[in-house]
């Protein structure tokens, strides 16, 4: 049955200004607990998931890589360590994750700012690989956010998410959210006593496109899927992806 506050929560999650506010309000009241409830939340897989993310992007000597709703900045950090030459960019909406990620260690090549990834405010074609850890389905609007980081890789440039995936199946996308509530309010009533805050999560996959829908949406914003690995029977999934180079002249 849906409770008043879901339903007030799908209708912020309908508008892209209201869903980056909402992003903000969860993730500033999340992020001293966040690193812990990932972990929890994924059986202790997230980090290793994130670091064959990482291991599977090409070997590049200077990379101006860009990292999207970066959080406390684990992935930028793993990045910082597969590109020791490459210059980093970590960006998210919420300043309390970001604060966060400035205090943990991390070469001078990792810079943090506070920004929408459909605004990032980076010039055409100026990043080689873009990543995003539960990124794509948090953007307030993914079709900017899919147009912008188009715009800022180079041709031929990489880019790397690794999310919560729903099946194209109607019964098993049900089954799915009904475990993703289920875990999630266990795990927001023991940490803050409220089980919405982890809820969002099924709430926000729910609005977004399923795994056959979003390869064809990549693909038609110009995108060619590279790779895509499933976790935890698919309601995790490891993709990547890469822009067109430019056609040489005949």
């Amino acid at each position: 049955m849906t409770t008043t506050a879901s339903l007030h929560t799908q209708q912020r999650l309908a508008q892209p200004d209201s869903k980056r506010a909402l992003n903000q309000e969860i993730f500033t009241a999340v992020a001293p607990r966040y690193d812990l409830i990932t972990r929890l939340l994924s059986f202790a897989r997230d980090s290793a998931w994130k670091q064959r993310l990482i291991r599977e992007l090409p070997p590049l000597p200077e990379p101006v890589c860009l990292d999207l709703a970066c959080g406390t900045g684990d992935i930028a950090r793993l990045l910082a360590e597969r590109y020791p030459r490459g210059r980093i960019i970590g960006l998210d909406l919420t300043e309390a994750m970001l604060e966060i990620a400035r205090q943990r260690t991390a070469p001078a090549s990792v810079e943090y700012q506070c920004l929408d990834m459909a605004q990032t405010g980076l010039a055409d074609a100026s990043v080689d690989i873009v990543t995003g850890g539960y990124a794509l389905r948090n953007a307030g609007d993914l079709h900017a956010a899919l147009a912008e980081i188009f715009r800022v890789l180079k041709p031929g440039g990489w880019a790397a998410f690794l999310d919560f995936s729903k099946p194209h199946s109607r019964l098993l996308q049900r089954l799915e959210n009904g475990l993703l509530t289920v875990w999630g309010a266990l795990w927001g009533w023991a940490f803050h006593r409220n089980p919405g805050i982890y809820t969002y999560i099924a709430e926000s996959l729910a609005r977004f496109p399923d795994r056959r829908e979003l390869h064809l949406l990549l693909q038609a914003r110009g995108f060619s899927i590279q790779r895509s690995s499933l976790h935890f029977f698919g309601v995790v999934e490891r993709l990547i992806v890469r822009k067109a180079a430019l056609m040489e002249p005949p």
